[in-house]
């Protein structure tokens, strides 16, 4: 049988989901998404592949996703028709038509993410669903030299969940960085690399805020890297502050790729 393989991007809002992936008797993104192509498909199961896992809470502005149709449908018509059935937590921003061997997750070259902290000291009720409140003062320069120490290829062991299966836990990081907002008090942390482990990025700022308040000096880095020991680093911090933004297909469009 024929099938036409769509590339999407999709945003999302995570507060109110499980996470990405299809979880029994949970709200989830490929859920929702797989539902609605259930009715353009003329029901017909219809199985979404996304570029990464989010976890509930977490937030996406361009999470990529790839699916088969058993019949053509124009890409505008695909992006309205999902954005008609899908509800306002979900935005389909662009479809096209792509190549029948494109895998949204294994062709992926890199990701972007960012984590945003409210720095006030009482939390902005009109932040809280895309940061993380941490009150206590934080210095800039420390952490930027503690950013710096993480970029290059190292084992993440220590920056991983113990839960994670992935085998191997040597990735990545070409780019990190890290800048604040006049005027609202938030920090915005971004991280670029070939890939993530499980929980890497909250657990790579659980250990930057450390830094930033003076828990921690950025000379610890390495050891923290050289430790391969979950405990060695910080905590592992609240996901409403992460957000996948964009995934790389062409290694040059990778900020920091040499």
């Amino acid at each position: 049988m024929t099938t036409y393989r769509y590339k999407a991007i999709i945003a999302y809002d995570g507060t109110d989901f499980a996470g990405f992936q299809v979880q029994p008797k949970q709200r989830t993104v490929q859920g929702e998404v797989e539902q609605a192509l259930y009715k353009m498909a003329k029901n017909q199961k219809i199985k979404v592949q996304g570029a990464g896992r989010t976890d509930a809470g977490v937030h996406a502005r361009g999470q990529v996703i790839h699916f088969d149709l058993p019949f053509h449908i124009d890409p505008t018509g695909i992006q309205f028709g999902l954005n008609t059935l899908t509800q306002e937590d979900i935005t389909v921003t662009h479809v096209e038509q792509a190549n029948p061997d494109f895998h949204s997750r294994f062709q992926a070259k890199g990701k972007m993410y960012r984590y945003r902290v409210d720095n006030s000291y009482f939390p902005d009720p009109f932040l809280r669903r895309y940061t993380c409140h941490h009150r206590y003062p934080m210095i800039e320069e420390p952490v930027k030299e503690a950013m710096q120490l993480l970029i290059g290829t190292h084992d993440f062991t220590s920056f991983s969940s113990v839960h994670s299966e992935t085998q191997s836990k040597v990735r990545t990081i070409y780019h990190a960085g890290v800048e604040q907002v006049e005027g609202t008090n938030e920090w915005i942390f971004t991280f670029v690399g070939n890939g993530f482990l499980y929980n890497m990025v909250r657990i790579l700022m659980g250990t930057l805020l450390e830094v930033a308040d003076g828990r921690r000096q950025p000379s610890e880095i390495p050891y923290i890297i050289e430790a391969k020991n979950r405990e060695a680093a910080g905590k592992t911090l609240a996901p409403e502050g992460l957000t996948m933004e964009t995934v790389y297909y062409d290694e040059q469009d990778i900020p920091g790729f040499k």
